[in-house]
């Protein structure tokens, strides 16, 4: 039996669009296919049926039968619009503007041509005319709202957030029930810096869609941005269960957890973490896989499979931004930039002051520019004395990467890495003709775009250098500058920071994601073995402290041995290290910068050596401050030596004194001699670069 011919053109087109509606496509080929043998002229009838055969994968049938339909009606409209997004599909977004074009000198103003070439010109980044478009289209057609949704987007692309915003609630106003305009208002919120409000936007378009991840997964990050960390939690607990494969979720919830220390439920997310690296699935944020049990050259597979996303992302950008760097003349002084989100009251910031200081006397051209806006502190007075600072916190990616080629950087530090606010996509947009990683990430970029890591020997020993993709420059001393005159409070007494009157005092004042389940249980073991010790820690996110009282009470600790240190101003920090006996290192990342102000505060500081960056940059410090003795290489021996430093207060008053003495005079706090050093740096990079020289390994 064959099926029967249709006996009017009306009923078969009325069959075939309600089996699109449906999405029953092959029904609707077939019923197409059918009716056009009976109504072989039937533009409508023709077009449909190309639309079917689109959605089936079979473009070339599709495209044959659009074509067909054009020789017949010419002037459809709808049909003019399907061939301009065949068009664009293949790549040809000028042939689809052409036919759009001369669509619109026939009928001027129709709404969907006006739509369709808006999208057109939105692809190849022409916003101004692409926001006219839609804006004639909605004043045409008031009452649809995907078209104003069109031109909300087109203002959020030109940076007009204040009017997206409006015109988003107008859409959601009309049809609520749109969950992509929910995550456009979510966009809008965020780029105004309303992560909250955009979370909740980002949320209720997930309430429309159980089935799509991105919304409660986009949601999580806002919330964590905004400090919100059990709410984040929720949101990526929520998104997992959405896509329970999902590396990205995997790993933003195995992080999220290590902050909060909720530890009873991460090994299966961190052997699933491991194994997404070890199979180069893309996902994993090399920043937060630091804190992951991995060797040197899993973290850098990791870090080369997160660049090369970046950069299949920033490739097309590049090549439109087109950013091409002159040679300086070779008398002109070199211009080094240094880009971060901590040009203020921040580690970074606190740390980098005096060497900015030092160099401002140089012949060195140094340029920051801060990510992050100005807080009103010292520092950033401090570095806007020293250097020149360009404040690009309210410029996106792209705006700032144009800023550094315009200001014409030659060498160009970026201080973040992975790390806060990183700064990966824009530098991949190749602002600056040489490019160094340094101090932000303890760890390689393995991105093609930066050609120069900045270290020394003992934090990147022989061993290691395979695992690092940049050419290496080893300075003399450790790599991480130490200001000697750090700004300090007078020490409140013991009482009044919360400790005991008498008992040794171990501290940590590392963060939350550097702590982990095996190191706790070491400074248990080493709080049970000396009497009336206390264990000093900086106060987490959330409820973490009770979390981790209830963990020491879980292993044979009193929770009250557990003391917590509030966040407190640079300078208030800083003094008290004065109650500090003795400072525990963390594995597999060092502290750094806790590290390093304890020992500026002359409190010693006990470490275990790892076999990554990561976790020999403590190494480093103690290693140039000529206290080899307090760098263990196993755990036994560091909770030997923790034990018996803790229970000898002689010895441990004794190491006191000579750190304090060494402040004025050891190198590790010259910086003088470090400004020297990175000054030495500076110019053997420039030199290679100026004479036409690929990059190469320097070690000072």
């Amino acid at each position: 039996m064959t099926d029967a011919l249709p006996t009017d053109v009306a009923s078969a087109l009325q069959k075939v669009s309600e089996l699109l509606q449906r999405d029953a496509n092959e029904e609707a080929a077939h019923a197409a296919a059918l009716a056009r043998r009976a109504f072989p002229v039937a533009a409508e009838l023709i077009r449909l049926h190309g639309v079917a055969l689109l959605r089936l994968g079979r473009r070339r049938e599709a495209q044959t039968a659009m074509n067909r339909a054009a020789e017949i009606a010419p002037d459809n409209v709808e049909l003019q619009c399907n061939l301009a997004s065949l068009s664009m599909a293949d790549g040809r977004v000028g042939a689809a503007i052409e036919r759009l074009q001369k669509a619109m000198a026939k009928t001027p103003g129709h709404p969907a041509l006006l739509q369709a070439l808006g999208t057109a010109y939105m692809s190849t980044g022409q916003h101004v005319q692409a926001r006219d478009l839609f804006a004639l289209a909605v004043k045409n057609l008031p009452e649809h709202p995907v078209i104003r949704l069109n031109l909300a987007v087109a203002e959020l692309e030109l940076g007009r957030l204040s009017e997206a915003e409006a015109l988003l609630r107008q859409v959601l106003h009309q049809a609520p029930e749109i969950a992509v305009a929910h995550v456009m208002l979510g966009h809008a919120l965020h780029a105004q810096r309303r992560s909250r409000e955009a979370a909740a936007a980002l949320l209720q378009a997930g309430k429309l869609e159980p089935n799509n991840v991105q919304p409660a997964y986009q949601a999580a990050l806002l919330l964590d941005e905004a400090g919100d960390l059990p709410g984040a939690h929720d949101a990526f607990t929520d998104a997992l269960a959405r896509a329970p494969d999902s590396v990205p979720v995997t790993g933003q919830l195995l992080y999220l957890r290590r902050r909060l220390c909720r530890w009873h439920d991460i090994d299966a997310l961190s052997e699933r973490v491991l194994q997404a690296v070890a199979n180069g699935e893309p996902g994993i944020h090399p920043f937060s896989f630091l804190a992951e049990d991995a060797d040197a050259a899993f973290q850098l597979q990791c870090a080369k499979t997160y660049a090369g996303l970046i950069e299949a992302q920033a490739a097309p950008f590049r090549q439109q931004a087109n950013l091409r760097h002159s040679m300086p003349l070779p008398d002109t002084p070199i211009r080094v930039g240094m880009l971060s989100d901590g040009f203020h009251e921040t580690p970074v910031g606190q740390h980098l002051v005096g060497l900015i200081e030092k160099l401002a006397d140089s012949d060195l051209d140094i340029h920051l520019f801060a990510t992050t806006p100005d807080d009103g502190s010292a520092v950033r007075r401090r570095l806007s004395s020293a250097a020149t600072l360009h404040d690009v916190s309210r410029l996106n990616s792209a705006q700032v990467a144009a800023r550094i080629h315009a200001t014409g950087i030659e060498i160009l530090f970026d201080l973040n890495g992975y790390r806060g606010r990183g700064n990966a996509e824009m530098l991949a947009l190749q602002p600056a003709p040489v490019q160094v990683s340094w101090l932000g990430y303890a760890g390689s970029s393995g991105a093609p775009w930066m050609d120069y890591l900045l270290t020394d020997a003992i934090t990147l020993p022989p061993e290691l250098r395979e695992h690092v993709s940049e050419k290496v420059v080893r300075l003399p001393r450790c790599h991480q500058p130490n200001d000697p005159n750090r700004a300090h409070s007078q020490a409140p007494s013991r009482v009044e920071c919360g400790l005991p009157e008498e008992g040794v005092v171990f501290a940590c004042f590392c963060e939350t994601h550097a702590l982990n389940p095996g190191a706790f249980a070491r400074w248990m073991l080493i709080l049970q073995q000396v009497p009336d010790s206390v264990l000093w820690l900086l106060t987490g996110p959330a409820n973490t402290d009770e979390r981790l009282r209830q963990a020491a009470q879980a292993l044979d600790v009193a929770p009250e041995r557990l003391v917590f240190l509030p966040r407190l101003p640079y300078p208030d920090y800083l003094a008290r290290f004065a109650h500090v006996d003795l400072y525990l290192d963390t594995l597999p990342v060092h502290s750094r910068a806790a590290a390093s102000d304890a020992l500026w505060a002359g409190c010693p500081v006990l470490t275990r050596t790892g076999e990554t960056m990561a976790s020999r940059t403590v190494t480093s410090l103690l290693h140039h401050l000529g206290l080899p003795e307090l760098i263990l290489a196993e755990n036994t021996s560091y909770i030997g030596m923790a034990t018996a430093l803790g229970n000898d207060p002689d010895a441990l008053a004794a190491l006191r004194r000579h750190i304090a003495q060494q402040r004025d005079k050891h190198s590790l706090f010259d910086m003088q001699g470090f400004a020297t050093d990175f000054r030495r740096a500076v110019m053997a990079i420039s030199a290679r670069y100026r004479i036409g020289r690929p990059p190469k390994d320097i070690d000072l």
